[in-house]
């Protein structure tokens, strides 16, 4: 609603006529039209007086003209000049956030910037040209454009590079080395997720455990309103005419024949160009056309989205978790005291087993030293999990009225997290005994790198309960990112055939079955055993490979690496497989 205040009335002139009372009223919002008088200033909702002087507004002063920001202006024209100077050919109406993120999105996207625009662009084409022919070295090369992206869209928002959004930033380019580095696709997967996720922190920030489990979602409302943000910016460069685009497309058009013409020709003149251009350029059939259109799009719209996100990202942050209701201490303390007994009983019978030996414990049970292993990690893995379970309900209900209340709930909880770390030692010990029976497998390795960080969050527990537990919800994505990073450097399938092999060589046991399934990761490991083992083992990786190399940004080091074993020391073709029957006779217990 407009509030003109009166202006001081012009000397000689009188009070103003009255106003007809059937006169027709603005709307509200309306603009008032400039009339043959001076100009009046009405209150649109407001019943008009017939004997009241109507104040006039300077003669001298022009009415602002163009667009302008607000509809309900003050009536200064300085300050309406001064709107519509504000009013640029960059904005546009924002989008409408979606109905579940009213409240969260507080930040309107700023105008797309060109370098947001180019950085998308080469985002999408680098994924057609790179992402048809396998994962490694290419999903590095397409990250990074598209980080550029959001990296300009936030700049041009005003937002400030913060210590954490570089931790998050670095983890999320760092992790995306593993697929490069590593022929196994397990970890390269949960590699490729967890960067994702730490990408989706590094755009949205937070700090709070709902900002961190829930930060990924918001990405998803971009995928639809960055594309559109970054077309209505597009338009808005070549000033909403087709002559401007045609010639943009043109052109790119004559850029792209020169370009295949001139190739042509050099690599037809000289064979050595040839094989450059050929390693360096994909192989754009015509048959993987509509594919490489797809990939295109796909990484268009997601650098757009992630850059959409960076300039305008969900506050999740503001999502707030009802806080529970404080228990007496009578009624919290005591399940956990009784529980933490039980715990310590546990670890007791652990430490004499240890000291006392296994053979008394396996006589008086009957079991096998494997089956004793096996029975016992599952049920200490769920413990674990079960632990912080209770740990986190006991924190939302812990009395918290009186200094010795808290004091009371660090010292149960405090008990009840060391037994918990015995209990884990526990079952990584257990573990270890089962490996020595069976060997190494994949979901042996995961599970006890699991086990191991479920111990490290609840020692990040214990140390929020001395420090303060802001920092914890970021502590923990942390740590696990770190954990993931370091499962895929150390190479999973590496570590299992050496695992396997040294245990071939103290007891002559081997499951050639599954070393034949691993990656091409385990080939120098496979490559120390004797033949005929080593030639049945590498047989099927081999295979796999086949003799034609992969482009260079396709294949990864540890495929190169094999290959380069393999063709020193080929296997044999025909290798005596009565030999290797015999040796596989003894299969894991998987």
């Amino acid at each position: 609603m407009s509030d003109i205040p009166s202006a001081p009335e012009p000397r000689g002139q009188g009070p103003a006529k009255p106003r007809d009372p059937e006169a027709k009223k603005p709307r509200e919002g309306e603009e008032l039209k400039e009339t043959t008088g001076p100009k009046e200033a009405t209150e649109p909702t407001a019943p008009t007086d017939p004997t009241a002087p109507t104040a006039s507004a300077d003669p001298g002063e022009p009415e602002p003209t163009g667009p302008s920001r607000e509809s309900s202006s003050q009536g200064d024209a300085t300050e309406a000049a001064e709107a519509a100077e504000e009013e640029s050919d960059w904005a546009y109406p924002s989008p409408t956030p979606a109905p579940w993120l009213a409240g969260l999105q507080v930040r309107s996207p700023a105008p797309v910037r060109t370098a947001t625009l180019w950085a998308a662009l080469a985002t999408g084409v680098l994924s057609m040209l790179l992402l048809d022919d396998g994962l490694a070295l290419n999903l590095l090369l397409v990250a990074i454009p598209a980080a550029l992206a959001s990296y300009f869209a936030a700049q041009a928002a005003g937002r400030r590079t913060r210590a954490w959004t570089l931790v998050w930033g670095i983890g999320g380019i760092g992790l995306l080395i593993v697929p490069a580095l590593r022929d196994a696709d397990w970890p390269s997967f949960l590699a490729v997720v967890t960067a994702v996720a730490l990408g989706s922190l590094a755009l949205h920030g937070g700090r709070t455990w709902p900002a961190v489990l829930l930060g990924p979602i918001g990405v998803f409302n971009a995928l639809v309103t960055g594309p559109t943000w970054g077309w209505r910016g597009l338009r808005e460069r070549f000033g909403g005419a087709r002559r401007g685009l045609g010639a943009g497309l043109r052109a790119l058009a004559v850029t792209a024949v020169l370009l295949l013409v001139f190739g042509a020709l050099f690599a037809g003149a000289d064979a050595a160009f040839a094989d450059l251009l050929g390693e360096l350029m994909p192989d754009a059939s015509v048959s993987g056309g509509p594919w490489r259109v797809v990939l295109l799009v796909l990484g268009l719209v997601g650098a757009l989205a992630a850059a959409h996100t960076a300039a305008a990202p969900v506050q999740w942050d503001r999502v707030e978790v009802p806080k529970g209701r404080p228990r007496g201490r009578l009624e919290w303390a005591l399940p956990l005291i009784v529980l933490t007994v039980l715990f310590a009983a546990f670890n007791a019978v652990q430490l004499a087993v240890l000291f006392g030996g296994y053979d008394a414990v396996l006589k008086k049970t009957g079991q096998t030293y494997a089956e004793y292993a096996r029975q016992g990690f599952w049920q200490l893995l769920l413990v674990t999990l079960l632990t912080l379970l209770v740990i986190v309900f006991a924190l939302r209900w812990a009395p918290r009225d009186e200094a010795r209340d808290r004091k009371l709930v660090r010292g149960v909880l405090g008990t009840l997290c060391g037994l918990a770390l015995v209990v884990v030692a526990s079952a990584v010990r257990r573990m270890d005994m089962y490996v020595e029976a069976y060997g190494l497998t994949r979901l042996r390795v995961s599970v006890v790198a699991v086990e191991l960080w479920l111990g490290l969050v609840i020692v990040l527990i214990m140390a929020a309960g001395v420090w303060g537990a802001r920092w914890l919800p970021r502590a923990v994505a942390a740590s696990a990112a770190a954990g993931v990073l370091a499962f895929g450097l150390m190479s999973p399938d590496a570590l299992i055939a050496e695992r396997n092999v040294q245990r071939y060589e103290d007891t002559g046991k081997f499951d050639l079955e599954y070393a034949r399934g691993l990656s091409a990761d385990a080939v120098p490991a496979l490559d120390k055993l004797k033949e005929p083992l080593r030639s049945c083992a590498l047989s099927s990786v081999a295979d796999e490979l086949g003799e034609d190399e992969g482009l260079w940004y396709a294949t990864s080091w540890g495929e190169a690496h094999a290959r380069d074993i393999l063709r020193d020391r080929p296997p044999s073709k025909d290798p005596d497989w009565s030999v290797c029957s015999r040796v596989a006779d003894d299969l894991m217990y998987r």
